[in-house]
């Protein structure tokens, strides 16, 4: 079968493609367990160099989610699985409302549309956001029967993702599955234009002995899941079997709430244990991603992916050891 990862080229892109690389196969539209000959890697913007860990059934592709044609020549197969990552994330939808558009909203339903056309229900999970939830009368803890009122233009696209995939499952065009993710941690390399890119800056900078400038307060907390459990929470979903996901395919993964206060502490026990000399952390007030930040849900509820058998997080130790051993 084929597999194509939109947005592959990221960092859980590349992760989820190792992953796959190594697991060699996967529960596809058959519904049995099917040996994955080709996985495609598509994205915008391509990396300079080649990613590790990939072998010759690797392809990547440039292309943008966007553009009708790019779409349906990825969705080639009828033996196909998609993860759908791509998209304009959170402080860059803000900046540029008709490019989040375009590819958040118009970029998901082509793919949706070429999947269709294909023959039988190929399987589709499409990675959302705790973006959707906001506004005044938001909960303390969200959950999957939380009443989604989004704050950004980003989170307002993933909801729409979410209504779409579950109106294609409903009619039996796909048989998709959305990861309702939190903030995932903890992303090596760059920052990004995400207005969460601080909840892995604060970890990642002082780790390689540089300067995090912290743009929101120490008593800011943060829903957070690793990286690892997210890659293996995706691939668990993919796998499952549709019939109990019932008619909401949306899955909150399950996450766990930290201050920064306590994700500074943490880090620094970590590298105390390891023998790592930290750099510091600077407060230095961004009142844009306050903002956006203040709307987010600072907790959620993630029951009934831990009924499915979805992976979460030990503690907040763990995620940042796992970090030191695949990436410091």
């Amino acid at each position: 079968m084929k597999v194509v990862i939109t947005g592959g080229t990221g960092f859980i892109g590349q992760m989820l493609a190792r992953r796959l690389l190594q697991k060699g196969e996967l529960i596809g539209p058959s519904g049995r367990l099917e040996k994955i000959d080709s996985l495609v890697l598509s994205d915008f913007y391509l990396p300079e160099t080649p990613p590790e860990g990939m072998d010759d059934r690797v392809s990547i592709v440039s292309g943008d989610i966007g553009d009708q044609d790019t779409v349906n020549a990825l969705i080639d197969r009828d033996d196909i699985a998609v993860f759908h990552l791509a998209s304009v994330v959170s402080g860059g939808g803000e900046k540029d409302f008709d490019l989040a558009m375009r590819v958040n909203l118009d970029g998901g339903r082509y793919l949706l549309e070429a999947l269709r056309a294909r023959a039988g229900q190929p399987r589709l999970v499409f990675t959302s956001s705790i973006a959707i939830f906001g506004g005044d009368g938001m909960p303390s803890v969200v959950g999957d029967s939380t009443k989604p009122n989004p704050q950004t233009t980003y989170g307002m696209t993933k909801f729409i993702g979410e209504l779409m995939i579950n109106d294609y499952a409903r009619k039996g065009f796909v048989d998709g599955r959305v990861a309702r993710l939190p903030t995932i941690v903890i992303r090596p390399g760059k920052p990004n234009a995400a207005a969460s890119s601080f909840a892995s800056g604060i970890f990642r900078e002082p780790l390689n002995g540089e300067t995090c400038y912290l743009p929101v307060s120490r008593d800011t907390i943060m829903a957070n899941l690793g990286y690892r459990n997210a890659v293996k929470g995706m691939i668990a979903l993919m796998e499952l079997d549709g019939s109990r996901l019932g008619s909401d395919r949306a899955i909150g993964l399950p996450s766990k709430s930290y201050t920064m206060h306590q994700c500074i502490a943490a880090m620094e026990k970590v590298a105390a244990d390891r023998g790592i000399t930290l750099g510091p952390v600077i407060d230095q007030p961004e009142p844009d991603i306050e903002a956006i930040v203040a709307g987010w849900p600072t907790e959620t509820e993630g029951q009934r992916a831990l009924d499915l058998g979805l992976p979460q997080d030990e503690s907040l130790e763990q995620i940042i050891e796992n970090y030191i051993d695949d990436f410091v």
